[in-house]
């Protein structure tokens, strides 16, 4: 049964690469299951949004009868039975998937928002003081540094490759692309040897054709 995975129909430059349908699109290339792209506007959202969403975010899927959104629910829904969730280790999985998304990643996102908001205040608000901007890059870089001393004798976080690495690698992508892990050669090659896997290989490039298409898509609806 084929899955719909929605994402936004349009966004600019800056986020493109980076948006979380990008976590499932990965999983369901490793594990062989088709799929779908279905769109909202980002803004203004819809009433069929909300209904499906109560935060008006993106990646939802519709597998079936069911309707799921969180990117962490959503792999742990889509990697029950499969390689991505191996047997006997489902707590260690989980656990790695809840820690990349609620340690690493809201370490991150708070870094990282005020980094956007340095760069594009009519977008994201005014700056914050540079004092709270290194405070929160040093709360990430905690984070880093446990992740970095745990990656140092292990090629993926559970053990095997699993939903977690699918998380935690995505998570890590940003402060990769920032710079932030230059210090870090265990998760620097973790990056590395997640983001080679074909799946991901794949899963971007149709990521990114989508954006592509978009374009097309309003600039041909601009100009008619």
């Amino acid at each position: 049964m084929s899955v719909v995975v929605y994402t936004y129909d349009w966004l600019p430059e800056f986020p493109r690469g980076f948006v979380r349908d990008l976590r499932v699109r990965w999983a369901l290339e490793e594990i062989g299951r088709p799929y779908e792209v279905a769109t909202v506007p980002v803004y203004p959202k819809s009433d069929a949004h909300w209904a499906i969403q109560p935060f008006g975010q993106v990646p939802i899927i519709e597998d079936g009868e069911l309707t799921l959104f969180e990117s962490g629910a959503i792999l742990l829904h889509l990697a029950e039975g499969t390689p991505l969730l191996p047997p006997g280790r489902r707590a260690e999985v989980t656990q790695w998937l809840i820690a990349a998304l609620n340690s690493v990643e809201v370490a991150s996102s708070g870094w990282m928002g005020m980094v956007l908001a340095e760069r594009m205040p009519d977008v994201f608000g005014p700056p914050s003081t540079q004092e709270a901007v290194e405070h929160a890059r040093r709360n990430m870089m905690g984070k880093l540094d446990a992740v970095e001393k745990l990656m140092a004798d292990r090629d993926w976080i559970a053990g095997v490759f699993s939903a977690a690495d699918i998380i935690m690698v995505d998570v890590l992508r940003i402060p990769e692309a920032e710079g932030q892990l230059s210090s870090y050669p265990a998760l620097t090659g973790y990056v590395a040897r997640a983001t080679a896997r074909p799946a991901f290989k794949k899963a971007m490039a149709d990521h990114m054709a989508h954006w592509q298409a978009a374009d097309v898509a309003r600039d041909a609806n601009a100009s008619a």
